[in-house]
């Protein structure tokens, strides 16, 4: 495994409801693409967009080829499908990977401003098995930032340790972004100094996103 290489994989809701914060939620995702782009190492990105149905925009591309993203908000959350077709894509990409070119970080990050709607593929009980597998076997990392809900009870739900989710105000989605992009930055540091991989959000970074 390549200490110096992460593989972040953004899962983006682009529903309808998303259109109210269209543009501060494309302005995060975009700064925090471009400060992972500019830490040392290299990163890997796959961007998933989801709403009723599931789309690749970006998979296991360079960061620093990455082009500005767009949102076009529409549709309804497929929460559930998006996650697991992220999953399983990842681990068939890394898998196809030779065991000295693999990243040594692999980190999730999902983002939703509303509750699971449309999903006709995963169910909640898979998705949990899937993530809690992925983190206890292959030692991946979740993020789920979420609004107008219970992040930490959505969390629960799929698996994914509390110290990972987080609540975001949906006036607060750049802000929300940059402090997860700052925990991405701090991961990656440790990842590459061969310490201990903290996913937990700070009681401070929280507070900037509520």
């Amino acid at each position: 495994m390549r200490s110096d290489l992460t593989d972040i994989t953004l899962v983006v809701d682009r529903s309808g409801s998303m259109d109210a914060i269209r543009g501060d939620a494309e302005g995060g995702v975009n700064a925090f693409i471009h400060k992972q782009a500019e830490e040392p190492g290299e990163a890997l990105l796959t961007l998933v967009q989801f709403d009723t149905e599931y789309e690749f925009v970006h998979k296991g591309t360079p960061i620093k080829k990455v082009p500005r993203y767009e949102l076009h908000p529409r549709g309804a959350t497929a929460l559930l499908d998006a996650v697991g077709r992220a999953i399983n894509e990842t681990g068939e990409r890394l898998a196809a990977m030779k065991e000295q070119d693999r990243p040594g970080l692999v980190i999730f990050v999902v983002m939703t401003d509303g509750l699971e709607n449309s999903s006709r593929e995963f169910t909640s009980v898979r998705i949990k098995e899937m993530i809690e597998r992925q983190q206890g076997v292959y030692n991946w990392h979740f993020t789920f930032l979420g609004a107008n809900q219970d992040a930490f009870a959505e969390a629960d739900s799929l698996g994914i340790h509390r110290g990972g989710a987080a609540n975001f105000a949906p006036h607060k989605m750049r802000a929300t972004m940059a402090v997860t992009g700052g925990k991405v930055s701090r991961m990656r540091q440790q990842s590459s100094s061969g310490g201990l991989v903290d996913n937990a959000f700070t009681d401070e970074e929280r507070e900037e996103m509520t």
